[in-house]
């Protein structure tokens, strides 16, 4: 029996259905959203939730459990969201992609900090860049789609490497780039875990003489780092004075970005 002090979900409309509408069809989306807000009700609680007759709360939670949008457990008749509600949700994601979420984002931080932002994800052993809204001073960087760059001397690479699990020595061998490029891995150690105090990384020419960078993770739904945002141009614009600046930019922009996928801010 439902406690009668839990409290109710949607009451029972007293509105005609608008124009157009399936009122079977509108029923079984309240119980989804129910569900979804609510999970593990029994059926008489998701009746008495949803201020529906329990006889026609069971025939449309057998037939969304049909189509896998819901199911139950056998041993305490509790009801939940099924699979294909997550892969129709799924399905949003894709169309909502990472690169379409991140161009307002990356255009309004191109503006903010007058310097090119940068999109990249994690493929391998190196920074895949995905997309780039260039700055329009004459000097500037370039990381055109489908670009790559090593974790250890790259700003997103860096990023991404400091919120991941495991050893930099997975890495292997450190190449060197440039004098200030890190080879050693207990300084790559070092240098990430100053990143995940800070929230921000910082590529100091280690990858391109002259060329500086500020990069911050960009987390998904289930708080994995996915992606990573930055900002990059010359040594003579972005310098010492500029990082601690820039760095909170550049993590207010990831942190945006991750909002909008549903991943935690950090």
């Amino acid at each position: 029996m439902a406690d009668p002090t839990r409290k109710r979900g949607r009451p029972r409309k007293t509105l005609p259905d608008a124009p157009g509408t399936v009122q079977s069809l509108d029923r079984a989306l309240d119980l989804l959203d129910l569900l979804a807000a609510h999970p593990g009700l029994t059926l008489s609680e998701v009746a008495d939730r949803s201020a529906q007759p329990p006889s026609t709360v069971h025939r449309v939670l057998h037939t969304l459990a049909a189509r896998g949008m819901a199911e139950s457990d056998p041993a305490t008749q509790a009801w939940n969201i099924g699979p294909q509600a997550f892969r129709l949700g799924s399905a949003f994601m894709r169309r909502s992609g990472l690169v379409e979420r991140a161009r307002p984002i990356m255009r309004a931080l191109m503006e903010h900090t007058g310097e090119t932002a940068n999109l990249g994800i994690l493929q391998g052993d190196s920074v895949l860049f995905l997309s780039q809204v260039e700055t329009s001073e004459t000097i500037r960087a370039f990381f055109p789609p489908g670009t790559r760059s090593p974790l250890h001397a790259s700003g997103i690479g860096k990023a991404l490497l400091a919120f991941r699990p495991g050893s930099v020595a997975a890495l292997g061998p450190l190449a060197r780039f440039t004098d200030t490029t890190l080879t050693d891995p207990a300084a790559l150690e070092a240098d990430l875990a100053r990143i995940r105090h800070r929230g921000f990384s910082f590529d100091d020419e280690e990858r391109s003489r002259g060329m500086r960078c500020i990069a911050a993770p960009v987390f998904d739904l289930s708080g994995e780092a996915i992606a990573g945002i930055s900002v990059s141009g010359p040594t003579h614009r972005i310098g010492a004075e500029h990082v601690k600046t820039l760095g909170a930019m550049v993590a207010a922009a990831a942190a945006n970005l991750s909002d909008a996928l549903g991943g935690p801010t950090r």
